[in-house]
């Protein structure tokens, strides 16, 4: 449905906000663009949109080039974190307004109004003005507005950044149940990993301009291929290792001042090479009395939730962090304990 084809766009000729990107986003797909803030994904965004000019590169949408054509001729339609609402227009206006510049017939314009009202949980609230809308509520009229128009593609800048947590995790859910009823194409942007992984059928890990990594929620978050990918998704530990053999289908590996052993998914690895491992931090396992496992001291213990967060102290100085849900645990900082985690827990990544 979409397609970028070595996209690269600068300001002022030195900046180089996207260098040579590209993608293809499949026909009622759900992907999302995450990064940090800088990243160059609200540009990707407005480039798709025809808001921005390429320097650069080729844009697609359905087979047909899109890159020189405006906004109003790309047939696709974008939803911003500020809504975007005539604040003058009650909602049934605002809904109907680029029903309106099409000039459609009154009664058509009607009858597709009502149902997005419907679609998006808003009946009864047609003669509000944007003012005596909530922030969730003002999302649902700019989600109505956008897609009323039958868009070929949704763009979504951050929607729901201004929304409270628990807000936001609902919209999440609606916008996700939405996207699969209309069999809407949309391209998503955040900075939110857990977001991305809810609600995704792709993520694509963006930094500095480039897509560092392209893959289903899954693939993101258990197999990331750098190190900056799974410290980005899910704060992985990221551990420096030596190989020093291989049995079966396990690599044996010096790290943290002990041995362990790793799954081999096909690393194209040799005895001697430096490494880095990375580990989620609901994969390792503590035992105080299990001496076969990796020293490590408790350096600090916290709570978050539900969720207790331990930070250890290995002995070659290196510091990684230990999760599980629960209050109760009988492990105090000072502790001497033991780590360990499953072979095919451990990620072989790129510096």
């Amino acid at each position: 449905m979409l397609e970028l084809l070595n996209v690269v766009k600068s300001y002022d000729g030195q900046n180089n906000v996207l260098k040579g990107i590209s993608l293809k986003v499949n026909e009622g797909e759900f992907v999302t663009i995450l990064g940090p803030s800088g990243c160059g994904k609200t540009t990707s965004l407005r480039i798709i949109a025809g808001l921005e000019r390429v320097d650069k590169g080729s844009i697609f949408l359905d087979g047909q080039d899109i890159t020189l054509l405006p906004p109003n001729k790309r047939n696709i339609n974008t939803i911003f974190q500020n809504y975007a609402l005539f604040p003058l227009m009650t909602v049934e206006e605002n809904i109907a307004y680029g029903l309106k510049i099409k000039k459609l017939p009154k009664a058509e314009i009607k009858k597709k109004v009502k149902y997005y009202l419907d679609l998006v949980q808003l009946s009864g609230f047609e003669k509000r003005k944007p003012d005596e809308l909530s922030g969730g509520q003002k999302q649902r009229v700019a989600i109505a507005r956008a897609i009323i128009n039958n868009p070929k593609v949704l763009l979504l800048d951050e929607p729901l950044g201004a929304l409270d947590l628990q807000l936001r995790r609902d919209m999440q859910i609606e916008l996700k149940k939405l996207q699969k009823k209309l069999k809407l194409t949309c391209v998503y942007i955040t900075h939110d990993q857990d977001e991305a992984i809810s609600m995704s059928d792709r993520i694509i890990v963006m930094r500095e301009g480039e897509f560092m990594q392209v893959g289903s929620p899954n693939e993101i978050y258990n197999y990331p291929k750098t190190a900056y990918v799974a410290q980005f998704v899910g704060n992985a530990n990221i551990l420096n290792g030596k190989v020093k053999g291989f049995k079966d289908n396990l690599i044996l590996v010096s790290m943290a001042g002990r041995e362990a052993v790793i799954e081999n998914q096909a690393y194209k690895l040799n005895i001697g090479d430096d490494v880095k491992i990375a580990i989620r931090s609901e994969n390792i396992i503590l035992n105080k009395d299990d001496t076969k496992g990796l020293e490590a001291v408790v350096d600090d213990k916290s709570f978050h939730g539900g969720e207790a967060k331990i930070s250890l102290l290995l002995p070659t100085g290196e510091k990684i962090m230990s999760s599980s849900y629960g209050l109760n645990n009988r492990i105090n900082t000072g502790d001497k304990i033991y780590w360990n985690f499953m072979a095919k827990q451990g990620i072989i990544v790129e510096g």
